[in-house]
């Protein structure tokens, strides 16, 4: 396709979802639905969308229409929390979190010093997270820099909107994943030159979390924060008492995990904190007023035994929330099977995750969560089309369960707890069609009341 093909106009029609704001707050006026609506994308970027009908012709006849009728049609998925390197550790038998950090993941890890180990497998990842309709991830790479390159090339060449950075631990792991706090400084200058804001992609300061730096280590690593103030920070916070335990031993001298970042400059809007399980109400204030973000992984909290993070108090903190895969020890690649597990945690603390909520969470909410929300996240006029077709009959049982559906809410509902990346009919970045059956499906009446 040549540069003045990609300039033209053409339209994405079917159903048409998509959240400017949080609908707990904005109720019904934060969700925009069309019944038969269409996507007008320009140079990968959405020009208009509403009714099919006048948007259509307002336009010349022989603009491109691709049809996804009786499909719906939402803004690409964006997973704000999970390992690049950790692809084949899913599935790893058996051990909480820091035996299965030492048995398995840095095992695995290690293997990223590979140029060539690293081209292969983020051509998986990229692959396996467009099958699964997700466009935008905040991913960590390995120690190695060779992981970073890999990585961003492979995002470059498929024009994704990623968020990754070099993971800095210079203790508490193998020789081989260890770097040294003036390494870690240097490799991460040269890595945020080279790819940040490189096309659409983005870096992220990573230091892995506070076990696996020494204290020297965190203070190059608030440098950085400080000298490149556009740059994300992700890490991990409170995910299970024994790594609660072993941070009270290494820093005797905070209050709690949470001063540890607090002290070396790594809380702020741009920091994204994975898991924040067992966090005190001192923390929770604290990360609310730093306007940090608490990334819920329920696959992972679940799948290591970590525990069940509490939606209501954070958000009543005041605190900014995400929802991730955590890739390898979540479970799925898939953000659907994310918020079926995300719903399953809250119903064990009687709470509860209404569909339109997990949707807008997994939009429009992660995007908001990544201060990307003027990029991603929803249909707005000026918004990249990265978009993901989802179909709630893809399996027998479901097309099974959808014959009694008939409002909008129960059909998110059914997607959300039975679906996968089986209903995932087709993926596009920047309004072309990267993951999906070369010809959309032919229009199938659909009920709705």
């Amino acid at each position: 396709m040549s540069r003045e093909d990609f300039r033209l106009p053409k339209v994405l029609r079917g159903r048409l979802l998509w959240f400017t704001a949080d609908p707990i707050e904005a109720g019904e006026r934060a969700q925009h639905y069309f019944e038969d609506g269409a996507l007008v994308v320009e140079g990968g970027y959405v020009r208009r969308a509403g009714e099919a009908g006048p948007l259509l012709a307002s336009l010349r006849p022989e603009t491109p229409v691709e049809d996804h009728r009786p499909h719906l049609i939402m803004p690409g998925f964006i997973d704000p929390h999970i390992h690049f390197p950790q692809t084949q550790v899913i599935a790893s038998f058996g051990a909480q979190l820091l035996e299965w950090l030492q048995k398995y993941t840095f095992v695995e890890e290690q293997r990223y010093s590979d140029p060539a180990h690293c081209a292969r497998n983020a051509r998986f990842f990229f692959d396996e997270l467009l099958r699964n309709g997700t466009t935008t991830a905040v991913a960590f790479c390995s120690v190695h820099p060779e992981s970073v390159d890999a990585f961003f090339a492979e995002s470059a060449r498929r024009n994704t909107l990623m968020v990754a950075g070099k993971v800095l631990m210079d203790r508490n792991a193998p020789e081989g994943l260890r770097d040294t706090p003036e390494r870690g400084y240097a490799e991460t200058k040269v890595l945020i030159e080279k790819w940040h804001k490189r096309g659409r992609q983005l870096y992220a300061i990573a230091p892995r979390f506070a076990i696996s730096s020494t204290e020297a280590q965190l203070e190059a690593a608030g440098a950085l924060a400080r000298e490149h103030k556009d740059c994300h920070i992700e890490t991990h916070l409170s995910e299970n008492e024994a790594e609660i335990a072993v941070v009270r031993q290494l820093f005797p001298w905070s209050r709690d995990y949470t001063d540890v970042y607090a002290h070396y400059g790594l809380l702020g809007p741009k920091t994204l904190l994975g898991h924040c399980i067992h966090l005190s109400s001192r923390e929770r204030s604290v990360l609310a007023d730093a306007g940090s973000v608490a990334v819920f992984c329920p696959t992972s909290n679940l799948f290591i035994g970590s525990g069940l993070f509490d939606w209501r108090a954070t958000r009543e903190a005041g605190m900014r929330i995400g929802l991730g895969t955590d890739i390898g020890g979540g479970t799925s690649y898939s953000m659907l099977r994310t918020a079926a597990e995300a719903y399953k945690v809250l119903q064990l603390q009687r709470q509860n995750l209404a569909a339109a909520q997990a949707f807008h969470a997994i939009t429009r909410g992660n995007a908001e969560a990544l201060g990307l929300e003027g990029l991603i996240g929803s249909f707005e006029p000026g918004r990249a089309c990265d978009a993901v077709v989802l179909d709630a009959t893809a399996t027998p049982a479901m097309r099974h369960r959808m014959e009694t559906a008939r409002t909008l809410n129960e059909e998110l509902f059914i997607l959300m707890t039975m679906g996968s990346d089986r209903n995932v009919a087709a993926t596009y970045v920047m309004g072309e069609k990267v993951q999906g059956s070369r010809e959309p499906s032919a229009p199938k009446a659909v009920v709705r009341a």
